[in-house]
């Protein structure tokens, strides 16, 4: 019993205070030798009920070791203007944000909210021939002018079914439409 009683009153006398938050939870430090080896134990005391998540980022890194030293009062109140300014700037952003797109009357189509929009890849293989190379070349000397006409191309791209699967190879080789996996 006398040693419990020792090792509590060594825990209380042998603290010391670092220092208060704004909450009004009390910081206390205390070094003790632990195998020969000097620690440092660092714990809070909160003011009324345990809530852990009242407990300041500053004074979260000091109590896990990441501060070597506890933030002062005047570091404090100039972190907390800080976030003050930031909440300010957001919510001026956002007031910002509403007002253009009410002037815009609304959202614009090719936009969309919290998701990026991919490539569109459809048009981007659109924009290659359907036809190889060899192909071409017998088609213009077929053709009367040696001009394939708008008519014929058309026709063509109708006959030829878009696969989603690349078909041919070397010089017949025609790619695909890619589609995103299921």
């Amino acid at each position: 019993m006398s040693k419990l009683f020792s090792r509590l009153a060594g825990f209380f006398s042998g603290r010391s205070l670092a220092g208060m938050d704004k909450a009004g939870n009390r910081y206390f430090t205390r070094t003790e030798e632990l195998d020969g080896i000097m620690k440092e134990k660092r714990w809070v005391v909160f003011k009324g009920e345990q809530d852990p998540t009242s407990i300041p980022v500053e004074w979260i890194c000091w109590l896990n070791g990441q501060r070597k030293k506890a933030p002062t009062p005047e570091e404090m109140a100039d972190l907390e203007a800080r976030r003050e300014r930031v909440k300010l700037n957001v919510a001026l952003l956002k007031k910002e944000e509403e007002e253009k797109r009410a002037r815009e009357g609304s959202i614009p189509r090719g936009t969309s909210i919290g998701k990026i929009g991919g490539p569109d890849l459809k048009s981007f293989i659109k924009q290659f021939p359907t036809l190889s190379e060899g192909e071409r070349r017998t088609e213009a000397s077929d053709s009367k002018d040696g001009e394939r006409t708008k008519e014929t191309e058309a026709e063509k791209a109708r006959s030829v079914p878009e696969s989603s699967e690349p078909t041919g190879t070397g010089a017949s080789y025609r790619p695909g439409i890619w589609q995103p996996p299921t």
